[in-house]
Parts: C-alpha cells; sequence; structure tokens
C-alpha cells in the first residue's frame, strides 16, 4: 500500500460528530494533497456509497469508499474519534475511520486497497498500535506496512529468540478460495446487500472471495483466472445468472440474495464442505460460449428454479412496464381517458394542439407497451436456457397476444421455449454443426415446436383461462376485494423489492396490458401497499428518534421521498438491521392498505409513480386515506416493538445516543 497514505493524510484527533462531516474533514486532506480535484462532487459519490449499505465494521471501524472522477490517484486517509462515530455497524461507533478514494473506472486498484486493508484490520495488533500511536506519520507508516505495529518484528526482520533454520521454510499455505455472483429483478438494494454480507464473512473467515455483481445496470465480469483459480462458487441471485458456463466443474452453493444477506456465513461453510467432499457441477455449453443451458446440479429444488426463472422475465419486463405506463397515464393527464381512441399521430398531428401531443404519448407508451408479453416470454426463456431461447421465447410471447392468451399466454410461452431449448441442447450433434447450433438449428427448430404448442394445443385453453382471471377481477366486490387487498398488500410488504413483492407487482401491471375496471383496482392497492413500509419507517424516525440510531434517522429522512415515489426499498436499511421487528410491522400496514384501497374501489391505470400520479388515481382523497392508515398502523407497531426492546435492554451510554442492537 505504498504511497496510498502519508502523514498529511492522517488526523488523530479528528473531532468530527457524524460520518459525513468525517468524510469532508478527510476529504479536505486528500484536496490538500492533491489527491481529489472537487471536494463537494467526490462527497456526493461517498455519500451515495453510503447508501448503499452502511461500511462499518464490528470492531469500531468504519471505511468510508468510493470510486469517483474527482480522484487522481488511489488514496487513503486515516481519522481517529476519540467519541466514536456510528457508520452503521451492529457493535456500536467507530473510533478508526478509513476514507478509501480510488479513480472513476479504477476497479482493480479498488478493490486492491480494500481487501489489503480489511485483512490487516483483522488483526487486533494492527488496530491496537493504530489507538495507541501519537505521531501521524508513524500511523501512516503502520497503515502502508512500512513499520510493524510494537510486538511484531519488522519488514525484513527477524525475531531474536528464533534461531535461524537449518531447511527452506515451508510455503505459506493458500487460502480458500471462492467466487460469487449476486444478483436480484430490479434495483441495487439487495444484489449490493449480498455481496457486502458474502464479503464481509469471507474476511472473518480467512477466505478469499470475489463477487460478481450482475445488477440491472450490467456487471463487470469476474477475470477468468480469478474464477480459474477458485476452490467454489456462491451464486447468490433471484434472476438467472449470467454466463454460467465460467463456473462449471466447480461446487456450487445455489441459493436465493437474501440467504447471501442473512446467511453468508452458512454459505461459505457449505462452499468448503462441497470443495472438500470433491463435488464438481456440470453445466451444459450452449454452443456460443456465452452460458449454461441449464441450470446444473446445483440448481437445487424445481420450486426455486422455477421462481428464478420467472424473476429473470419480470426483471427485464418493468423497465417496459414504467416507461409505457407513465406515458399513458402522462397522456390520460393531458386529454382524457378518450385519447387512447384518437388516430394515429402519422396521419394527423397539430403542433399547436395539446391532444396531439397526448395522442403522441399514448402511442409511443402503447408501442411500449406492446412489448410487455413477448419480453416477459423471452427474457423467462432466456433464464432457462440463456441467449438461444431468446427467439422462441419472443415469438411464443407474440403469439400469446395474437389468441388473446396475454399475461398467462407469455409465462406458459416462455416456460415452453426454455424446455425446448434444454431439450434439443441436450441432442449430441456431429462437431460441425455446433457452431450453427445456437445461431440457426436451435432458434428455428425452437421457434417452430413452440408455435405449434401454442396455436394448436395450449393457446386456447390459456386464453380461456386469462378470460376467467378477467371476469373474476371484474366481478370482485365487497369481502373478496378486501381479502385480495390484503394478500396483495402482505405480499408487497414481506420482503420489499424481493421475488414475492415482484410476483404480486407483475401480477398487477400483467393487467394493464389490457386494462378493465378490476384490474385498475388491482394496480391501486398494489403501489399504496409497496409505499407504505418507507414511509412507516420515515414516520417512525420522526416521531421516536431515540429507538434509532443516527445512521436509520438518516435513512429515514431519505425514506420519505422514498415512499412517495413508490420505492418499496427504501425500507430495506431498517429491516436488515431489525427484520424480527419491522417486517410484521410494515406487513400488517401493507395488508390494511391493500384493503382499504379496494374496499374504496380506487383504480390506477399507471404502474408506478407514487403520490406523483395522484391525478390519475380514481378516488384520489379515499386513496391517500389508505395509505395514511397503512403508515400509521405500520408506524405504531413498529414503535411498540422497538420500545418494548429498548426497556428490557442495558441502560443506554451517558452520550444519550440509544443504541439498538440488530435483532438476530
Amino acid at each position: 500500500m505504498s504511497e496510498l497514505i502519508t502523514a498529511d493524510l492522517v488526523d488523530l484527533d479528528l473531532s468530527a460528530e457524524t460520518k459525513s462531516e468525517a468524510a469532508r474533514s478527510l476529504a479536505g486532506r486528500m484536496v490538500a494533497a492533491g489527491r481529489v480535484t472537487d471536494l463537494d462532487g467526490f462527497l456526493a459519490d461517498v455519500a451515495a456509497r453510503e447508501a448503499q449499505m452502511p461500511t462499518g465494521l464490528d470492531g469500531g471501524i468504519g471505511i468510508p469508499h468510493c470510486r469517483s472522477e474527482h480522484v487522481t490517484a488511489p488514496t487513503l486517509a486515516f481519522g481517529r474519534s476519540p467519541q466514536g462515530i456510528d457508520f452503521g455497524a451492529p457493535d456500536g461507533p467507530a473510533d478508526l475511520i478509513f476514507l478509501i478514494a480510488a479513480p472513476a473506472g479504477a476497479d482493480d486498484d479498488h478493490l486492491t486497497i480494500l481487501s489489503s486493508l480489511a485483512r490487516r484490520l483483522m488483526d487486533p495488533g494492527f488496530t491496537g498500535a493504530l489507538r495507541a500511536e501519537n505521531d501521524s506519520a508513524t500511523a501512516a507508516a503502520l497503515i502502508r506496512g512500512d513499520q510493524a505495529p510494537a510486538g511484531a518484528p519488522g519488514p525484513g526482520t527477524q525475531e531474536a529468540e528464533e534461531p535461524e533454520p537449518d531447511v527452506t521454510e515451508p510455503e505459506t499455505v493458500r487460502p480458500f478460495r471462492i467466487v460469487a455472483v449476486t444478483s436480484c429483478p430490479t434495483g441495487i438494494a439487495h444484489t449490493y446487500m449480498a455481496a457486502e454480507s458474502l464479503e464481509a464473512a469471507a474476511r472473518a473467515a480467512g477466505v478469499e472471495l470475489s463477487v460478481e455483481t450482475q445488477g440491472s445496470a450490467g456487471f463487470a465480469r469476474l477475470d477468468p483466472a480469478v474464477v480459474a483459480a477458485a476452490d467454489a462458487v456462491i451464486w447468490a441471485h433471484d434472476v438467472e445468472v449470467r454466463e454460467k458456463a465460467r463456473f462449471g466443474g466447480k461446487p456450487i452453493v445455489d441459493t436465493g440474495v437474501k440467504a447471501g444477506i442473512n446467511r453468508p456465513a452458512e454459505l461459505i461453510a457449505e462452499a468448503r464442505r462441497k470443495a472438500e467432499q470433491g463435488e464438481i457441477t456440470r453445466i451444459a455449453d450452449d454452443g456460443a460460449g456465452t452460458g449454461s443451458g441449464g441450470t446444473g446440479a446445483a440448481s437445487g429444488h424445481f420450486g426455486v428454479r422455477l421462481r428464478t426463472y420467472l424473476m429473470s422475465g419480470v426483471s427485464y419486463m418493468v423497465p417496459f412496464v414504467a416507461a409505457g405506463g407513465l406515458l399513458i397515464a402522462l397522456s390520460f393527464a393531458i386529454g382524457g381517458y378518450e385519447i387512447a381512441s384518437a388516430k394515429s399521430v402519422a396521419e394527423h398531428f397539430v403542433w399547436g394542439e395539446a391532444d396531439s401531443w397526448a395522442a403522441l404519448l399514448n402511442q409511443i407508451g402503447s408501442a411500449a407497451f406492446g412489448f410487455l408479453v413477448p419480453v416477459l416470454a423471452g427474457y423467462i426463456a432466456y433464464g432457462m436456457a440463456d441467449r438461444p431461447a431468446l427467439v422462441p421465447g419472443f415469438v411464443g410471447g407474440a403469439i400469446a397476444l395474437t389468441i388473446d392468451a396475454g399475461f398467462l399466454g407469455g409465462l406458459v410461452a416462455g416456460l415452453l421455449a426454455g424446455a425446448v431449448v434444454k431439450a434439443i441442447q441436450r441432442v449430441e450433434v456431429h462437431p460441425t454443426l455446433r457452431g450453427i447450433m445456437p445461431v440457426l438449428v436451435i432458434p428455428l427448430l425452437a421457434s417452430a415446436a413452440v408455435g405449434f404448442l401454442m396455436f394448436i394445443v395450449v393457446g386456447k385453453p390459456i386464453a380461456s383461462l386469462q378470460n376467467a382471471l378477467t371476469d373474476w377481477l371484474n366481478g370482485l366486490s365487497g369481502s373478496n376485494a378486501v381479502i385480495l387487498g390484503v394478500v396483495l398488500g402482505l405480499m408487497m410488504c414481506f420482503d420489499m423489492g424481493g421475488p414475492l413483492n415482484k410476483v404480486a407487482y407483475a401480477f398487477a401491471v400483467g393487467g394493464l396490458a389490457d386494462p378493465t375496471p378490476g384490474s385498475l383496482k388491482v394496480m391501486a392497492a398494489v403501489m399504496a401497499a409497496g409505499m407504505v413500509p418507507p414511509l412507516a419507517m420515515a414516520l417512525a424516525t420522526t416521531v421516536r428518534a431515540r429507538l434509532f440510531t443516527r445512521t436509520e434517522r438518516e435513512n429515514g429522512r431519505a425514506a420519505w421521498v422514498l415512499g412517495a415515489s413508490f420505492i418499496t426499498e427504501g425500507a430495506i436499511p431498517f429491516a436488515a438491521a431489525d427484520p424480527l421487528r419491522v417486517i410484521p410491522s410494515v406487513m400488517a400496514g401493507g395488508a390494511v392498505t391493500g384493503a382499504l384501497s379496494m374496499a374504496f374501489g380506487c383504480s390506477l391505470r399507471a404502474p408506478h409513480g407514487g403520490v406523483f400520479v395522484v391525478p390519475l388515481i380514481g378516488e384520489p382523497l379515499l386513496y391517500l386515506l389508505a395509505v395514511a392508515a397503512g403508515t400509521v398502523v405500520s408506524t405504531a407497531l413498529v414503535v411498540t416493538l422497538k420500545g418494548v426492546r429498548r426497556d428490557q435492554d442495558t441502560p443506554l451510554p451517558a452520550t444519550g445516543e440509544s443504541k439498538v442492537t440488530a435483532a438476530a
């Protein structure tokens, strides 16, 4: 870590009281040293990283870090806080703060700094020496590794008591190496929380871990050399792992993303066990070198695999839903609901006429909505059998629209396409044909097979079932509607962006592709319930701030906006810190909101937007009342449960800062 830190980047009496003040103070030293060009821009990048997940570690350590275009060279600043600063660690405030800055795009530098520093922080002698040192230059030398802690041999030296060996010293034992992939259907919250959790558990276990985060914004592939050198693989995912063939021939632990967040140590232990037993997972190549055509032996129970396939389709469908639905909703706001029957703007468009612009937005949004079912089917098939399944999946989804099989038809078409492609991939072919299999033979045969099945065999029964479901939704009233609202509210709030949340959301937006009075009520109930968790946590941190840590109170301020915008993931930091109290509380509030929304007959034509699309909601005042009621119920429950726990805890420290221990 030579030249990453110098004496002028060390503050042994850091007077900051909050993590943002600490970051500003240490970043100011980086600016003075010429390592950071824009203080506020860099701090914004630090805050954005901190918002993903707190960077506090057990043992009184905080490691705020980021990659930023305002950093000229990889840099480390160190501050020692006499009073301690809350960085969100479960065991309390941090007194050793390391601010790590890496240039934008310098992934290797960033990971090298983090992993090197993290390994040394596991050494009590190293952290103890930093707490005892009173000279900035010496502290910088300790961090760089130029000087060993007191009582430890210095670099290149040998303890006097040890006689010089007569034989060559044995080689250092190589640590156990794991590569991991984390992914979730839409946002980055679960993906990155699982990655951070696995990395922390690996450090504690003395395991070398490299993580590839396959988020909604794409992913940076692990170095093939790192994958080749790995002893085992962990997949913590809710959508299909991309390019799986890279990991073939190794023991694989295959599980959901929430297991990566909640049980990282168990996953690492299971990976060790599989490696020791010599287990090997075989993954069929798709002929293009891009991934697996099958799930392999590590894919687990069929129900788990099925959920993964469906979530893969939903994750790719959601952007079409958001873009198309909001464009349609905006068109209604400008031109009224009758704008849906306007002439094509390709034939009639008047620049100064509001109705022409409304028609334009409606027709663009409708075009985007036209892709919902084909995209859903195509990427369900992709999740099952990778790229060769895209063509038959999209073809099957388009046929589902043609025969009026709708959303259910898309689900079935995607599963059929994936199954057909996987069956074809199992057929042994001559080596000369392998090159054209994934780009010609498989798409051709699979599309023909799926088309036959959808048009002739299963299409009409699925269309009848879709029509029956539509009629049922339209006929919902009274207690039946309320019960459905309760179920949808519970699903939306149970995992806050996870699989159950996405199933409920997909059910709602599927109805928007061919809207009916019943499907519009379902969409309203789903969005209302999804707003409750972050709003409830925001209100709870406002009315009973002492029950929450400083970090949670800061997250609470952001949760107001997230909840109002229908971003349920805004409550994840609270649920991760105290799941046994937060999750049941928000589920109760979501159930109340869903039930009231259905009982009030509220409807919604937009698939997203929160309070910003209230003008497009049927019965808007009653809708807001339903959201407010659920928020109050959740707030009251979480405050009560946390208050009972606090009464049972040990007395607060003299500083008065409440310390809430994370639930086991």
